[in-house]
């Protein structure tokens, strides 16, 4: 079973503005997005990566340079590949608005609490952006898997919002429970799918070393297994 490292882009100018960029062109990394996306890359490169996927949007695309340019420092080469169906939730008409205007908006209290009816004005539902993710995740993660073998490890790059309802599938959590989930800028989770069900090793992470991908996953985890790296363990 493949591995999938989903990373969210660094803080932008947006983010820093309080500003729902959604897909609105030229917003990009700030200084301390930048510093992020560095700092990811750095732990990222422990990796051996075979794929990198990124949403359209610009800040992604930065965010998987910094990657790129890690990894050749090193000698080796990475690529980056576009999946337009890891870009930014369609927020609509909603799209470039302050946070704290949206935040007066019936439709705001909707997408607190019940995720899986809103649908933003001019844009598209929750429900749309979650299944267009995951079928993006799952379908890359079976391609990766079938070229590089089932120790593989990919990354994709994406937003806040496609990240939590990818992990909220994972988790087998309904839509409406996604906000209780959180990820910040430039952080990485990481899902492993398998054949019964996808298990989720890392969430909202910021900090540590990724070396452990590099070693063949343990053979089971009946009563909590012995960490990566080690062996099936039957008995807690």
């Amino acid at each position: 079973m493949a591995t999938v490292i989903l990373q969210r882009h660094g803080r932008t100018t947006a983010n820093a503005g309080g500003v729902l960029a959604g897909r609105t062109p030229g917003v990009r990394l700030d200084e301390t997005g930048q510093g992020q996306a560095r700092d990811a890359a750095a732990r990222l490169s422990a990796v051996p990566l075979v794929a990198v996927a990124s949403s359209p949007q610009e800040r992604c695309a930065e965010t998987a340079a910094h990657v790129v340019e890690a990894f050749a420092a090193s000698g080796r080469a990475l690529t980056v590949e576009t999946e337009e169906r890891l870009a930014e939730c369609d927020y609509g008409d909603w799209q470039g608005r302050l946070l704290k205007d949206l935040a007066g908006e019936d439709l705001w209290k909707v997408v607190q609490r019940q995720p899986s009816a809103a649908v933003f004005p001019g844009g598209e539902s929750l429900r749309t952006m979650q299944r267009r993710a995951v079928d993006a995740v799952r379908e890359r993660d079976a391609a990766v898997e079938a070229a590089h073998g089932e120790h593989a490890v990919w990354l994709a790059v994406t937003h806040g919002d496609i990240v939590k309802a990818v992990l909220a599938d994972a988790l087998g959590m309904h839509l409406d429970l996604f906000q209780r989930l959180h990820a910040d800028p430039a952080s990485l989770t990481i899902i492993r799918y398998g054949d019964t069900r996808p298990v989720v090793l890392q969430a909202n992470s910021h900090a540590g070393d990724l070396s452990w991908l590099d070693r063949p996953p343990a053979g089971g985890d009946v009563g909590g297994g012995a960490g990566p790296g080690g062996p099936a363990t039957a008995t807690s």
